[in-house]
């Protein structure tokens, strides 16, 4: 962010909104954690507290500064699609998959073996969850 208010209300107030964006979504999450903490830096300044210079340790010693990966998604998700004609048939994913659209739901693994019986429920062309659970239906 370039430009910050000078006093410290409205950057408190910017600052428990990025907090609840950060909250709320994670797909951005790295994104808002950067700009969280330039706020965080603004705000001290803005308020005259030192600002703290982190310790370094020798080159590559530790992550990054501010870059928190985010966790590793196991397991699976269906996904329901919905469109003016009704619903899609629903998506099962592996978690990690990359082309989840919208509001995926967790499932266990013996779920989504099942629920891959059901006609109107298709495994994902892309991560292949059907191949992974062995029951390969292609």
């Amino acid at each position: 962010m370039t430009l910050l208010p000078p006093d410290p209300r409205r950057l408190r107030a910017i600052l428990a909104y990025l907090d609840e964006l950060l909250a709320e979504n994670e797909t951005v999450a790295l994104y808002l954690r950067l700009q969280r903490e330039a706020v965080r830096a603004a705000l001290a300044r803005a308020e005259g507290s030192p600002r703290r210079r982190p310790s370094r340790g020798g080159k590559g010693a530790g992550p990054l500064p501010g870059f928190n990966p985010p966790p590793v998604a196991t397991g699976y998700v269906v996904q329901r699609k919905r469109t003016p004609a009704g619903p899609e048939p629903a998506v099962i994913h592996q978690a990690d998959c990359t082309m989840i659209e919208g509001t995926p739901h967790r499932v266990r693994a013996d779920e989504a073996r099942a629920a891959l019986t059901d006609p109107t429920i298709e495994p994902c062309a892309f991560c292949r969850p059907d191949t992974e659970l062995g029951i390969d239906l292609g």
